[in-house]
């Protein structure tokens, strides 16, 4: 069975305008992207991401966060 972790990453950037949380694609490619007040909500957000794209398929995980097939 295939997961979403076979398909997808998350990484987490500061910025000058606070923290950013992006879901990258397979071949590196922001496909999501979610701004974040602090690093402690940019860690929870990131961490919410991992573990859905390791209970999900990647149709599903697509589905939930609302990323367009590529």
């Amino acid at each position: 069975m295939s997961t979403a972790t076979d398909v997808f990453d998350v990484t987490l950037q500061q910025t000058e305008s606070g923290w950013r949380v992006a879901i990258l694609d397979g071949t590196g490619n922001v496909r999501s992207e979610r701004a974040c007040r602090d690093h402690s909500e940019a860690r929870t957000f990131a961490s919410t991401v991992r573990q859905h794209a390791y209970w999900l398929s990647p149709e599903r995980f697509r589905e939930y966060f609302g990323i367009e097939e590529a």
